[in-house]
Order: C-alpha cells, then structure tokens, then sequence
C-alpha cells in the first residue's frame, strides 16, 4: 500500500523535515518505490511535483527536501502500486479545478468494482481506482452545490457521504484540500500530531534527523501534520480511529465524522 503526508498550517510553513522522513519510505527504508509526488498550496496557486522513479532517489524530491517552499497547505504521496502502471499519469496527488480553485487528493488503499458514471466533467487521465474516486468525488460536490461555493461545514459534510459510499469498495485513506483546510479520512490507518507552543525537538524514525522547533518558530505558530504512519520516535502521535473523516484548518482539527460503511464490495 501507498502512504500519505499531509500538512495544515496557520501560517506558512516548510515542511522540509517532515519530507525528509518520508522520502526515505519511498524505496529507501520501506517499499513503496513505484512513484512520489507532493503539492503545495501558495495562494490560489499550487506547486505540484511528481516523479514514477523511488522518491528516496529521486533528484527531484532532493530538490524539494532541500527548498523550504512555504505553504498552510501540503499533500505528499509515496505509492505502492495496487490499480495501474507504474508511470507518471498515475502518480499522486492528482489535480483538478472547482470552483475557480484547484483540488488536491491523494488516496492509500484499494478499491474493489469501483465503476462510477462519470458525466464528463472530471475524466480520469490515468488508471488508478484515487484518480477515478477523486473525479467522481468533484463531480459529485459540483452536482449538489452547483456554481457556487458552499461553506466550510456544509462541503465537510458532503465530502463526509461521498466517503461513505466510496468506502463501501474497499480502503479509503485520502487526503483532499483546496487550500482553504484539509480533509483526511482515515479508513484504516492515519496519525497526526499538532505542534504548538511550547515547542520542542522532535527526531525522525528514517533518518538520523533532529530539529529544534523553538529556534524556527514563532510562539503563535500552530502545525498539523498527518501521516500514514508517525515520523518521529519522540513525540506524541494520535491515531486517528479507522472509519473517521477529520477536518483540519489553521493548523487545528476542527470536526471528525464517523465513516463505518456497510458491508464492502469485494471481486468475485
């Protein structure tokens, strides 16, 4: 299976150290080598880099472990590849624009006869089950909300009964964001931490890696990190209980749902 990083923020913030860990994942101290990619929000605009080659070799995610983007917003993806190729088209996380705003999403798991009527308006490039529930998901909001943008509560609680019936097939970990908050659902298997004042130093599980966060941050500052499977040996993760959507904004979980759908599809 594939693994998630995800970053909420309440200013922007590098997430250099957290990235550093986990390029190690992708091929170095664990097995997910068939691709990596990451996104960051900067305004309206999103900086997305991917790369079909192991990201703990790839010179494209040096780049990113050693360019301190700033960002309240970030999705990164290591993938073990279940559905599709090993190739650039299939490489999370996936965009696409809603509402005048681009939509990041990155999925972990596996989806069993997950064949939705798509209606044209979001088409999958590739042939991943992520980038197939990320298009009907969009298309699915687009339908209930139309054109105009809905408020936060009333878009958490819609993304919450799309991931109902998509849960239904299969795992359904995800990470999805517009820029504005981030949504994680974790279907099996998340974690998250949310550093604040007073700060500490945390050290990487992949690396030999520490880091003073008293001496790169400001007291009022407020980070959210959420990952498949925690980063640091000497912090307090929480795990986030299997079957819950969680909502993050300004650095903070706002709202959590429960996801325990019915019985899953499984093949034949």
């Amino acid at each position: 299976m594939c693994q998630l990083l995800g970053m909420n923020c309440n200013v922007p913030t590098d997430i250099c150290f957290s990235f550093s860990g986990f390029q190690a994942r992708g091929g170095g101290t664990d097995v997910h080598s068939d691709g990596w990619g990451i996104a960051f929000f900067e305004g309206k605009g999103t900086r997305l880099f991917l790369d079909p080659q192991p990201s703990s070799t790839s010179p494209v995610a040096e780049l990113v472990r050693h360019y301190p983007i700033r960002s309240k917003n970030v999705i990164a993806h290591i993938r073990k590849a279940t559905q599709g190729s090993v190739g650039l088209e299939n490489t999370h996380p996936f965009m696409r624009e809603l509402w005048g705003r681009y939509w990041i999403f990155a999925h972990n798991g596996n989806l069993f006869d997950f064949t939705p009527q798509l209606d044209g308006s979001f088409v999958p490039v590739g042939l991943t089950d992520s980038e197939r529930a990320f298009c009907w998901l969009l298309q699915e909001l687009r339908r209930r909300f139309g054109s105009e943008t809905p408020e936060r509560g009333a878009l958490f609680d819609a993304v919450h009964t799309l991931t109902l019936e998509i849960s239904r097939h299969g795992e359904f970990n995800f990470l999805l964001s517009n820029g504005d908050c981030l949504f994680a659902h974790a279907s099996t298997k998340l974690s998250h931490i949310v550093r604040q004042a007073p700060f500490a130093q945390a050290h990487l599980k992949d690396q030999d890696v520490t880091v003073d966060f008293s001496d790169v941050t400001s007291p009022n500052d407020r980070v959210a990190v959420i990952a498949t499977l925690p980063l640091t040996d000497n912090e307090a993760w929480t795990d986030m209980p299997p079957g819950t959507l969680w909502w993050f904004e300004e650095g903070a979980p706002i709202k959590t749902l429960p996801t325990r759908p019915g019985p899953v599809k499984k093949p034949a």
